[in-house]
């Protein structure tokens, strides 16, 4: 087979080029051919000076996945960078695309790095539980200071050509069509000079001049690191390259390195950049199904969930038009639009024209008519049965043939919705979480009678607006929403046997979630679904809104809260559960954080085993993209399937059966066979 570098002497410079599609990956073979490459313009006396670029539309993209997990052959990248800065004569990095992971580590080796303005740069290990593992925590300090470099490393997100160059990762930028011919002219203008190898570099002397920057980090970035292993590792290595020497440093940083590979975070994070692939692919659906073509989108109802759904459309540049009964409520809907356009442009995530441009592709209307052709219409009413299908009829009416009509119910029966249609084919369900336009999640519901290209439009469409889709079978909750149930089912037993709703809370939050399941109601408002009869009160839930207790937007839920919004336990809803249990007759009990933990989780995995039994997931790894996407389950732990395996189905259904709860027949099989889910 060919190698993916091939070699080229132009005049007095060695153009090395790899062309390994589609992200010219860094495997064996690109690895071995750039060393070769390095070799050759030593052994040639008429090469002076070596440019290294990439065919394709990226610089190497960073590391093989194909090779995780396989024994590694060499020669190994930390080889090939020390070759590639060993080297006498100066070596520029022409960098288009993205320069990721062990691709930034390859251009960190270069003498010199010059880059396309489009081009972007980074070091994004830590987001699969990792540190750069080639002496990136080391050179890049040494080049651009530790201050620059901290955020690259323990954060992960790349930075664009144009602040490489101000922070010195860049030396220059050239044309976006003359690259080639701008890196050589730039390579040949070093030749005889001297050669700065980034290994000698002193700017990390700003961390040891000023060691609070590494505190400093810590605290702004806090919570975004919370419960994450590799950050506080990159911290270590990238402050290593201050205090130790370059060879002790590049020590340091294996050490730090193999700790993490070897750990359960990073097997968890590996496991889910993995799981998030895997869900594009859909049972029984060939790759090549024609598409339908999504030009215009209708959303029904202009509230908080129709315009949050209306915005992804927007934003990816597709007009949408947007249905509401009253004028009134459609005027709201569209000014909490632009509202919400506006604020993300004050935090400069978009421009003032680019919200202009944006709201300019909406058309509110409240005439049915005006749906007539779109391509795709989308429901976001109340969330009843009759009132759905009230809506789906008149759509069956009025919509062109071919349009996909979608439900973005979060629980109800879509065979039952797309009966209410002459077209049960283009039926599905399309579930945002809210808010639908931050919200990462979408459920796409794959109803008995959807047809393959109405489900594969669907999941090729939410990349286009940017969320992760997974199918799911039509079962009440669908995937996350059935697990929720189990989960809150337990946090109400548990609460009437005398656990603190707050203890109940604190012990999901060092877990790792955002937030417990009674902040959860506090947040999205206890009174959601109420009857509004206060003297009809037989939950909690029902006790606390005859109460005034509606949650944050009151000021007082389940707690009681500050202007801040910082919570305190309210010594009027301990009384309230207190009655309840009384009445109910539940005898009070110390409760402790483990059993607490597992009688919240474990069900969960047994319902997600019901779930794959039942073949409404296609996979357990879909299960974990979802509860990691759209209820903030910790990345870190892989999601409830992935993390049932690191600590033993055995443990789980032994956890279960002391508790009394139910087992399902799938998971006591798996357990009993030493199997696991993923």
């Amino acid at each position: 087979m060919s190698s993916p570098i091939s070699t080229e002497i132009q005049g007095n410079v060695l153009v090395i080029t790899s062309d390994n599609p589609p992200v010219n990956a860094l495997g064996q073979a690109v690895r071995q051919g750039l060393k070769e490459g390095i070799e050759l313009a030593a052994q040639e006396s008429g090469i002076e000076a070596v440019v290294i670029k990439c065919d394709g539309r990226t610089f190497f993209a960073g590391a093989d996945i194909t090779e995780f997990g396989k024994t590694p052959q060499g020669p190994s990248l930390p080889e090939v960078c020390d070759a590639i800065e060993a080297s006498d004569k100066p070596v520029v990095a022409a960098i288009h695309g993205t320069a990721l992971g062990g691709g930034c580590e390859v251009a960190l080796a270069c003498h010199y790095r010059i880059a396309v303005p489009s081009a972007k740069l980074g070091l994004p290990e830590v987001k699969l539980g990792l540190i750069p593992g080639a002496a990136g925590t080391q050179r890049l300090p040494r080049l651009i200071g530790a201050e620059a470099a901290l955020p690259m490393v323990a954060i992960g997100n790349p930075v664009p050509a144009a602040k490489a160059l101000k922070i010195g990762l860049v030396d220059q930028l050239a044309d976006e069509g003359r690259l080639a011919g701008d890196a050589i002219a730039f390579a040949r203008s070093k030749i005889g000079q001297s050669i700065p190898r980034t290994s000698e570099g002193t700017a990390n002397q700003d961390g040891v001049k000023n060691p609070d920057i590494f505190d400093e980090f810590r605290a702004k970035n806090g919570r975004k690191m919370r419960g994450f292993d590799a950050p506080n590792a990159a911290i270590e290595a990238v402050k290593a390259a201050g205090e130790l020497s370059y060879a002790d440093g590049t020590a340091k940083e294996r050490e730090l390195f193999m700790k993490l590979m070897s750990g359960n975070q990073s097997r968890a994070m590996r496991h889910y950049f993995f799981a998030e692939r895997a869900a594009n692919k859909i049972d029984g659906v060939s790759a090549d199904t024609s598409l339908i073509p999504i030009n215009k989108v209708g959303i029904i109802g202009a509230g908080t969930m129709g315009g949050g759904i209306a915005m992804n459309f927007l934003s990816a540049g597709i007009p949408v038009t947007i249905l509401e009964m009253q004028q009134e409520a459609l005027d709201r809907g569209t000014g909490v639009m632009r509202k919400n356009y506006e604020n993300t442009a004050k935090r400069g995530r978009m421009t003032m024209e680019q919200v202009d441009g944006a709201m300019a592709l909406l058309s509110p209307t409240l005439d049915y008519g005006d749906l007539a052709d779109c391509d795709l219409v989308i429901e976001a009413v109340y969330e009843s049965m009759d009132v759905k299908k009230e809506v789906f009829a008149k759509l069956d009416e009025t919509v062109k043939d071919g349009a996909i009509l979608a439900s973005n119910t979060s629980y109800l029966n879509i065979d039952e919705i797309a009966s209410a249609t002459k077209r049960p084919g283009y039926v599905l369900g399309l579930h945002f979480f809210s808010p639908a336009n931050v919200m990462k999640l979408l459920e796409v519901v794959r109803g008995k009678e959807t047809r393959d290209d109405v489900l594969a439009t669907s999941m090729k469409l939410s990349k286009k607006i940017g969320k992760v889709a997974v199918v799911s079978g039509v079962c009440p909750g669908f995937i996350g929403n059935r697990m929720l149930s189990k989960r809150q089912e337990q946090a109400n037993k548990l609460i009437m046997e005398g656990a603190n709703y707050w203890d109940v809370d604190d012990v999901l939050l060092e877990f790792g979630f955002p937030m417990g399941p009674f902040q959860m109601g506090d947040l999205a408002g206890i009174d959601i679904g109420w009857h509004r009869d206060p003297t009809k009160v037989t939950t909690v839930r029902e006790a606390l809104c005859a109460a005034g207790r509606f949650g944050q937007k009151a000021g007082k839920g389940f707690y009681d809260y500050d202007e801040a919004r910082n919570r305190t336990p309210s010594d009027e809803v301990k009384q309230i559960i207190a009655d309840f249990a009384s009445k109910a007759g539940n005898e009070q009990r110390d409760i402790s954080k483990d059993e607490i933990r597992e009688r919240l989780l474990y069900p969960m995995v047994n319902e997600g085993a019901k779930i794959l039994e039942e073949g409404m997931s296609q996979r357990a790894s879909d299960i974990d993209v979802v509860w990691i996407n759209g209820y903030g389950w910790p990345l870190y732990t892989g999601g409830p399937m992935f993390w049932a395996d690191t600590i033993g189905l055995d443990a789980v259904v032994a956890g279960l059966d002391s508790h009394g709860l139910e087992v399902s027949a799938s998971l006591r099989s798996k357990a009993e066979a030493g199997e696991r889910f993923n």
